[in-house]
């Protein structure tokens, strides 16, 4: 009896992206139906514009106006609490994620189990409560409602300016510009031949069927 191929999915994201907030929630849905391992592997948005030379919507004038009513209407079909923040200049481009990202790079090193949970809380602080996702004081309370302890998140804190996990988040920028990626999120299914890039959070039906699963996206 021939066994059947492993699929698996790495999910490069920053946690500064609302539509990879709306991708990563509907992979975490789906984890559970299809017969695929997730790998979660949080990356800086910055260094892929940067290595690619794209640009990011907001600086496009009538894109920007465009996504900030596109993201409500994806709030509401993703079933995802997004809210529009109110100084988005300020919190994607003057604090950008790099803080939060080695914050979140930390966890996956020192506690992957909680990789999940941090992730959706620093979405949440930043595209629902409109806080500064850069601010110890943030980052502790996501700590706290992701289920760290004190210990552990000391040793988080401590983690965060360590030559290993600077070095993890740059390699997993590395490998997502390796593979194709221009932006967040980006997807890479294992599945045949080859692996396939996937783009934003709309190609989930695509998805579906090019690993032979099935979605419905609500």
């Amino acid at each position: 009896m021939a066994t059947k191929p492993q699929k698996r999915l790495e999910f490069y994201y920053d946690v500064i992206s609302p539509y990879s907030w709306f991708a990563f929630e509907v992979l975490m849905r789906y984890k559970k139906h299809w017969d695929i391992q997730v790998d979660l592997k949080p990356f800086l948005l910055a260094g892929v514009m940067k290595s690619t030379g794209n640009a990011a919507p907001m600086l496009v004038p009538n894109r920007g106006v465009y996504m900030f009513s596109d993201l409500s209407r994806n709030a509401k079909y993703f079933n995802v609490p997004l809210k529009v923040i109110s100084d988005p200049h300020t919190a994607l481009f003057e604090r950008g994620s790099l803080t939060p990202n080695r914050f979140l790079t930390a966890v996956d090193l020192l506690f992957p189990e909680h990789v999940e949970s941090v992730s959706r809380a620093l979405w949440s602080e930043l595209w629902n409560k409109d806080e500064d996702i850069t601010s110890p004081e943030t980052l502790i309370r996501v700590g706290q409602s992701a289920g760290l302890n004190k210990e552990q998140l000391i040793q988080v804190q401590s983690h965060m300016s360590a030559q290993v996990t600077k070095d993890r988040l740059k390699n997993y920028t590395t490998e997502a510009v390796e593979y194709g990626a221009f932006g967040s999120p980006t997807i890479i299914a294992h599945y045949g031949d080859k692996p396939m890039l996937f783009f934003g959070s709309d190609r989930f039906p695509v998805l579906a069927q090019e690993i032979g699963e099935k979605i419905k996206l609500r």
